[in-house]
């Protein structure tokens, strides 16, 4: 199973931007995807989850600014992020967890490769 975010780059603050991460491979089914950021020198901490029943948690310091998305059809997780802080600066991540093999048996976590947003002051 492979997670391929995409979607980073520089904007400035009040700007937006939208993060997409697709999974492939041989997948049985994916429960909760979310996206996670990790700033210079800190911890990576949640941004936002998704269930596979689109019920969605948020971190207190986005919600009202960020949407978190899924497409269960592409096996797709987006986040839409508007009226972006230089504070939302930091790589994000996206995660699944994803059931695979015969009838879904086995099942893990996997993690993207991570994209960099940058939000100018």
């Amino acid at each position: 199973v492979q997670l391929q975010a995409s979607g980073g780059g520089l904007v400035q603050a009040g700007g937006s931007l939208r993060l997409s991460c697709a999974a492939s491979g041989s997948i049985f089914s994916i429960d909760n995807m979310g996206w996670y950021r990790q700033a210079p020198g800190k911890q990576r901490d949640m941004v936002a989850v998704i269930t596979s029943g689109s019920s969605t948690n948020y971190a207190d310091s986005v919600k009202g600014r960020f949407t978190i998305s899924r497409d269960n059809a592409k096996n797709t997780v987006y986040l839409q992020m508007n009226s972006l802080k230089p504070e939302d600066t930091a790589v994000y991540y996206c995660n699944a967890d994803v059931s695979t093999g015969h009838w879904g048996i086995h099942r893990g976590v996997y993690w993207g490769q991570g994209t960099q947003v940058t939000v100018s002051s």
